[in-house]
């Protein structure tokens, strides 16, 4: 069975980090990834896997939690958020070097793509060091950040809103496809 490590963006009830919040409707970033990582958690339970949810301000707290639980797979949710209110889409990132990180990434960006109204940002990799994102860079095993869509964006931020099962049903399709396709 395998163990997959998800990791909605933030601190739990947003204190004392909210993450991205939208300046007009105050829609926060860690209420839309928490409630998706739950659902993510309970589509992939459903396929059979073991799944272990964690939504903690600290990081280092996060990379332990997932190391030491010996994950196969670690997934982050987040939401995407700049000041130009334009920019919009999914993208998805991976740590340098990981060829199993990278696949786990493109599955599950072809999936929200396919299932959702949005701009394909596409793969981003994370260089440690540089543009090195914590969780990515700091974990034992293959491992993602998803930013679902922006939350500063009027039209991403609708889809964060009314779309969460379809966020979330994406999130579990990619690690299952990733889970079915990579040789174990």
């Amino acid at each position: 069975m395998s163990k997959i490590f998800i990791n909605p963006g933030h601190a739990p009830n947003g204190q004392p980090d909210p993450g991205a919040v939208n300046p007009i409707t105050g829609l926060r970033e860690s209420d839309v990834v928490a409630k998706v990582g739950g659902l993510v958690s309970k589509y992939l339970q459903s396929a059979e896997c073991e799944t272990q949810v964690l939504q903690n301000n600290s990081l280092a707290k996060v990379v332990e939690a997932a190391n030491q639980w010996c994950a196969d797979l670690f997934v982050s949710i987040h939401c995407n958020s700049v000041k130009d209110s334009k920019a919009d889409g999914t993208e998805t990132w991976y740590c340098q070097g990981s060829s199993e990180g990278n696949a786990l990434a493109d599955y599950i960006q072809k999936q929200i793509i396919a299932a959702l109204p949005l701009t394909d940002r596409g793969l981003k990799e994370a260089v440690p060091g540089i543009s090195g994102l914590y969780v990515l860079s700091n974990t034992d095993m293959a491992a993602c950040l998803v930013e679902l869509a922006f939350i500063s964006n009027a039209e991403d931020e609708h889809l964060l809103v009314t779309k969460q099962d379809d966020f979330a049903r994406a999130v579990a399709r990619g690690i299952t496809d990733f889970l079915v396709k990579m040789p174990s």
